[in-house]
């Protein structure tokens, strides 16, 4: 009877401390958390830190992902992790555009990148776009080890496809999101 209590109690805990979803405060800074992976596909995690019983604490706004196309999966880290970027700048754009927010990237070459004199076309072409954001925008390098936010969404990326198993009709008509 007692393991069944401590199971009932663990669970309970576990329901009252899942990670959901917020509502974004656009007032306040966000956290994009992003991360490639060569070959298999792109993720990233929007934050924000809110006020929540009296206390600051971090909430999930969203989670995207994406598969590389054929040509994409070719790159190197670093071009992967600049195409990760601007991809969630692309898509996020409603909620980062005129924000300040940090990116939070496992890779130490993004740090650079505003400032980097690119000679690649690929990383150019992305690099412009990332631009705007300058002022805005601070990449911070975060260890692979405690970077886990958006590193399963990068392995196995899931569209909202009628193949996607988490496939939902209603919201993919009410949400105007685009994948790769």
């Amino acid at each position: 009877m007692k393991e069944r209590r401590d199971e009932y109690e663990r669970i309970k805990h576990e329901l009252k401390n899942a990670p959901a979803l917020i509502l974004p405060d656009f007032k306040l800074p966000f956290k994009l958390y992003i991360d490639a992976a060569c070959s298999q596909g792109l993720g990233a995690a929007l934050h924000h830190r809110q006020i929540v019983d009296g206390e600051p604490r971090e909430g999930v706004i969203c989670y995207i992902s994406g598969k590389l196309k054929h040509p994409e999966a070719r790159h190197g880290a670093t071009q992967t992790e600049c195409l990760c970027l601007f991809w969630a700048l692309e898509e996020l754009h409603y909620y980062l555009e005129g924000a300040v927010f940090e990116v939070y990237t496992d890779c130490t070459a993004l740090k650079s990148l505003l400032n980097m004199k690119i000679t690649n076309r690929h990383m150019l072409r992305w690099q412009i776009p990332i631009q705007e954001y300058r002022g805005n925008i601070i990449i911070i390098y975060k260890e692979f080890k405690s970077h886990t936010n958006a590193d399963g969404l990068r392995i196995w990326p899931l569209d909202n496809v009628k193949r996607n198993p988490a496939y939902d009709p209603e919201v993919a008509a009410k949400i105007p999101i685009h994948f790769m």
